[in-house]
């Protein structure tokens, strides 16, 4: 199915620079870039699609000249925003496949809500200081997202911008990642799988998750049934 296959990817970071570069590589016919920043100086040590020339440029720009020049052939398509509550059940129902990789929580939960109600698998991907996990959710019924970490936290809970992520890190996840989702692509049965990568020990775990049976996503009595964007923002700044 790769030669067909549309794939979404949330987020040219430093987990999406190297899915994208194992994406392209790999046979994909379609792949759609979702992002709203620019290169950062900062960020190139990880960032690995980019170079100190792209430095202010728009990603979604850099990316699309990196991925053109590895595969010529590859159709790539620029959402030049973030994914927001009220197109994000479209923009998911458009790919086979969506890798989300985004900085923030509330995109997060978006994309995982997004994917469930559209019936698009999903690699979920982050890291943070010393550790990384992937995630894969099939399109069906299965484990979501939600089965693992429940709802967006509004408390402190730092990202992996205030809380620095090491580029080794994001290397190795951003590579299962991507190997999940190219397995989705070939038919393979993946969904439930949770990776860890321990950056210390260089120990990667894999088990499989169960449905949560209170899961308000996938659960037999869901309560979330459609995109609410007040289910994205701190309550004192819902409406």
């Amino acid at each position: 199915m790769r030669g067909d296959a549309r794939v979404l990817v949330v987020g040219v970071g430093g987990l999406g620079c190297p899915a994208l570069l194992a994406l392209a590589t790999a046979g994909v016919a379609r792949i759609t870039l979702c992002d709203d920043d620019v290169v950062d100086v900062t960020n190139l040590h990880r960032q690995i699609l980019f170079h100190e020339a792209d430095v202010g440029t728009a990603k979604l720009d850099a990316a699309a000249r990196a991925l053109r020049a590895r595969a010529p052939g590859l159709d790539v398509r620029l959402h030049r925003a973030r994914v927001l509550p009220d197109g994000a059940v479209a923009l998911a129902r458009e790919a086979d496949v969506v890798l989300e990789g985004s900085d923030n929580f509330a995109t997060k939960f978006l994309v995982a809500d997004a994917c469930r109600l559209s019936g698009t698998p999903v690699v979920h991907a982050s890291a943070v200081r010393w550790v990384g996990t992937a995630l894969a959710v099939g399109g069906g019924a299965g484990p979501c997202y939600r089965c693992v970490f429940e709802d967006v936290p509004f408390e402190d809970a730092p990202n992996c911008a205030e809380a620095g992520v090491m580029g080794p890190v994001v290397g190795v996840i951003a590579a299962a990642q991507a190997d999940l989702a190219l397995a989705m692509l070939d038919g393979v049965d993946v969904a439930g799988t949770l990776l860890t990568f321990d950056g210390h020990t260089g120990v990667l775990r894999r088990r499989l998750i169960s449905r949560r049976a209170d899961c308000p996503l996938c659960g037999p009595s869901p309560r979330i049934r459609r995109i609410d964007a007040a289910s994205y923002v701190p309550p004192a700044c819902a409406g």
